[in-house]
């Protein structure tokens, strides 16, 4: 049984044809002609007069009923829950006995016009069959003459004389309930709370399997590594999720894409055009970009000089950059990824789908929060992601901010700094404290995009608390609990992590005013203590 059957009404030239061509397009509609139906039963010239005459004579025949017997005959061959439109009905009986046969699926949109304006269009329209030579012998036909008075029975009229074509579309889009109502909370967002580097896509791996559509907002200036076996695999542009489930793949319009970096992810994770989609606008990074961070970002600030900030300050320059501004849907390697990725997550809310978007970096290099200048070039709050991704703040249910045992800041560059941190301390101190090896740790502590290594810190309970008020969590994802005490790394339950560990988590816990739902104890498949209540 069809999920929706759609029956289309209105005069001649009131726009069915463009309206049936766009549900099929946007939506996914199977379409059926009424001149099909007709000519499938019944040898007919493919003219206009000729179709009416042969349409009321079936009208006659089966008192309206064949459109009904015909579709059902149709609709045998298509998959349970698919959508169906109808151009056109042009009588009551037969709408009627379409109810009879569908039931509560029907749902009947009337389009109309003044009579001027249909007139224009008729005389205007590309011709698929021989028309009549005015529109006044169309409207002599008798049943044509009439079909104005099914507007009645409609469940929805659209004049098309006041809307354009994309403006009837989401009129009737949202009468068959394709944007879903704007308080269903589907969307969870998981940002870092500190400098990045907090282990957002260790995380954001583990919870990917949940959802039906993971969206990556930021750029290439951050990597996060997923658990893999032989190698960890890491991410630069997409989701973090990506190899750990099937789920439809969205990079936003606020992010700024490596064309090269994308594609060659795109290769290696298998991705292919029926799951991933990438905004239009989405930032494209040109090699000056990169040229002109390596010379007066990194050696300044510890920038990873991957060009993303150049590309975000010319996409703001708009026509006045230099060089042009390109988007993603001006290049040729990525067009048969891109689409409107407002309209994909418009379609999955409607479904009632899960909605996962993984924030890059940390609130601490927040553009517009952080210790400017020592900061990133976007913002990395969970508004800044909902922005970049765009979604809207009333669509989410979960905001989970991941924080580790001991922030991070990448290494300062000769002579200069990277910024600043609390109480700074060595990785010496960190493989006392917690009994892992240095070397271990030398090893591990490498920044994923540039490979440098890393500064660490006591951790900062005044940065936490200013990333709860930027943020409003509602968990917390704690990480590395194992540099706490090596002992965690035996932990599978909260209980079995050491007495220290517990003690810093509720603290945490009061801190934040958020519960610490997901806490990680090392790197590996079964390293995440879950403890959420959703």
């Amino acid at each position: 049984m069809p999920r929706q059957v759609v029956l289309l009404s209105g005069p001649v030239a009131s726009g069915k044809t463009t309206l049936a061509e766009a549900l099929e397009v946007k939506y996914a509609f199977h379409r059926f002609k009424t001149r099909q139906l007709i000519e499938s039963i019944r040898e007919v010239k493919s003219e206009r007069r000729a179709l009416q005459r042969a349409g009321e004579a079936l009208d006659r025949r089966t008192k309206g009923e064949w459109i009904a017997e015909a579709l059902a005959k149709e609709v045998q061959s298509l998959p349970d829950e698919c959508r169906v439109v109808v151009d056109s009905v042009r009588i009551k009986p037969q709408i009627d006995a379409v109810r009879r046969a569908f039931g509560a699926h029907v749902i009947h949109i009337h389009l109309t016009a003044s009579e001027e304006e249909l007139r224009r269009r008729y005389e205007g329209r590309e011709r698929s069959i021989e028309e009549l030579d005015s529109y006044a012998e169309v409207r002599a036909d008798k049943t044509e003459r009439l079909v104005g008075r099914l507007a009645v029975a409609a469940d929805i009229v659209v004049d098309t004389e006041r809307s354009t074509n994309e403006g009837v579309l989401v009129r009737v889009a949202s009468r068959l309930g394709f944007y879903g109502r704007s308080v269903d909370r589907l969307v969870d967002v998981l940002v870092g709370g500190q400098y990045g580097s907090e282990g957002k896509g260790h995380v954001a791996s583990y919870l990917a399997p949940e959802y039906d559509l993971l969206v990556r907002a930021g750029g290439p200036n951050a990597g996060h590594t997923v658990y893999e076996e032989p190698q960890p695999y890491p991410h630069h542009q997409l989701p973090s999720g990506t190899r750990f489930s099937e789920a439809k793949l969205v990079i936003a319009p606020g992010a700024v894409l490596s064309v090269d970096k994308l594609l060659k992810e795109i290769a290696e994770c298998e991705v292919g055009t029926d799951r991933l989609v990438i905004d239009p606008r989405a930032m494209i990074i040109d090699p000056d970009d990169v040229a002109f961070e390596k010379k007066h970002l990194e050696g300044s600030i510890g920038s990873t000089a991957q060009g993303v900030g150049s590309a975000s300050s010319r996409k703001i320059l708009r026509s006045a950059a230099s060089p042009a501004v390109q988007l993603a849907k001006d290049i040729a390697q990525l067009k048969p990824f891109v689409g409107e990725t407002l309209e994909v997550l418009e379609r999955a809310f409607a479904d009632g789908k899960r909605v996962f978007v993984e924030g890059t970096q940390g609130t601490g290099l927040s553009l517009h929060h952080g210790f400017y200048p020592y900061v990133t070039s976007r913002e990395t709050s969970v508004s800044g992601c909902l922005a970049e991704a765009g979604v809207a703040p009333t669509r989410v249910r979960r905001t989970i901010i991941a924080v580790r045992s001991y922030p991070i800041r990448v290494e300062s560059p000769k002579g200069a700094t990277s910024g600043p941190m609390e109480r700074e301390l060595t990785w010496a101190t960190i493989s006392d404290r917690s009994r892992i090896p240095l070397e271990e740790l030398e090893q591990t502590e490498k920044t994923t995009t540039t490979k440098k290594k890393r500064r660490v810190a006591e951790f900062d309970w005044l940065l936490l608390r200013k990333s709860v008020s930027l943020n409003g969590p509602t968990d917390i994802a704690l990480t590395f609990v194992d540099y706490l005490d090596i002992d965690n790394r035996k932990a599978r339950r909260f209980e079995q992590l050491t007495r220290d560990t517990v003690q810093f988590i509720e603290e945490v816990e009061r801190v934040a005013g958020a519960p610490v739902s997901l806490i990680t104890t090392r790197f590996d498949y079964r390293s995440i203590i879950d403890r959420r209540a959703w």
